[in-house]
Order: C-alpha cells, then sequence, then structure tokens
C-alpha cells in the first residue's frame, strides 16, 4: 500500500500540486476537525465507493490512518483501484505536526 506523510500533503496543498483528499471518518468526526477532505464514512463506502475517482492521486485518511488502510485494501482487491495513498497517522497526525491548533478528540 502506498502512503504519505502530512508534511508531503501540506507541500502539495501549498504547490497546488494536483490530488484529491477523501475523508473515511464518520460526519461528528469530521465536524470536530477536518482538513477540507470529501467525506464518505466508511459505513457509507460499500454505496459509495464510485465516488473515488480511479485517476489521479488520491489520498485518503481518517483519524489515525487504520480505516483509511482497510478502505484502501478494499478498493484494491474489489475494485482494482491503484492511484491510492494512505495518509500516514491521519489527522492526528496533521494536529501533531502540521496545525496544534485542531481539536482531533
Amino acid at each position: 500500500m502506498k502512503s504519505i506523510t502530512v508534511q508531503e500533503l501540506k507541500s502539495m496543498i501549498d504547490n497546488h500540486v494536483e490530488h484529491i483528499l477523501i475523508d473515511v471518518r464518520e460526519q461528528s468526526e469530521y465536524d470536530m476537525a477536518n482538513i477540507n477532505g470529501i467525506l464518505i464514512p466508511t459505513s457509507e463506502f460499500a454505496n459509495r465507493y464510485s465516488e473515488v475517482p480511479k485517476e489521479g492521486k488520491v489520498i485518503v485518511q481518517c483519524r489515525s490512518g487504520q480505516r483509511s488502510a482497510n478502505v484502501i485494501a478494499w478498493l484494491e482487491q474489489n475494485h482494482g483501484y491503484e492511484n491510492l495513498y494512505n495518509l500516514q497517522g491521519g489527522i492526528i497526525a496533521w494536529a501533531h505536526e502540521i496545525d496544534p491548533d485542531l481539536t482531533v478528540g
């Protein structure tokens, strides 16, 4: 599984590198803190996975990186995705390393 660090994602955002960020946390988690990803909760993924593009760089994130890794494995194994990157450490790592003012609960 391919992955990306929060520092790499921050650099991509700052340098306007084209990518899509998918957040697989639940709505309440997203409402508490988010980094502007497209919300597709894990609980809805089986019905909404087609919203994830198969082209371009797609970064999948959750709270710590575990749920996003599970979603990526499922998409790769069952739907042939090859363009997915797991955000290492999820939004917790983002809060610790990039934006300490972010409350992740």
